[in-house]
């Protein structure tokens, strides 16, 4: 028989009812992370490639790693990679069916986002 109240309720869950959890956010930005770190490897061979042509464009490749915007890309590309190694030993520790009932999964994915943090701090102060 026909479900009357059908037409009454989301079929699938939808962005405005739906909660975001930990896992899933971190899943995305595993995601994210990883494309992101694409184009800054394109961007950093831009500038390897820019050093083996020529001094003028050198300079230009140089001038836009080095300003403001090129920084920013370089410190979150810094932090993407920590978050993305992270985040794969997470992924690790999960294959070996260790930490998956949900209060570790969410220390796992805290422990993610803060130790990328304090890495990406140290990284920059050491550097």
């Amino acid at each position: 028989m026909a479900d009357v109240n059908r037409g009454n309720r989301p079929l699938s869950p939808h962005i405005s009812i739906y909660k975001p959890q930990l896992t899933s956010i971190t899943s995305i930005l595993t995601r994210i992370t990883g494309n992101a770190m694409l184009v800054s490897a394109i961007l950093i061979v831009w500038w390897f490639l820019a050093a083996a042509s020529s001094p003028e464009y050198f300079a230009i490749a140089d001038g836009v790693l080095t300003s403001w915007f090129g920084k920013i890309v370089m410190l979150l590309s810094i932090w993407g990679l920590w978050y993305h190694t992270l985040a794969g030993v997470r992924h690790l520790i999960w294959d070996n069916a260790m930490g998956l009932d949900l209060p570790t999964a969410y220390k796992l994915g805290y422990g993610v986002i803060g130790g990328s943090v304090v890495l990406t701090i140290l990284t920059i102060i050491i550097l």
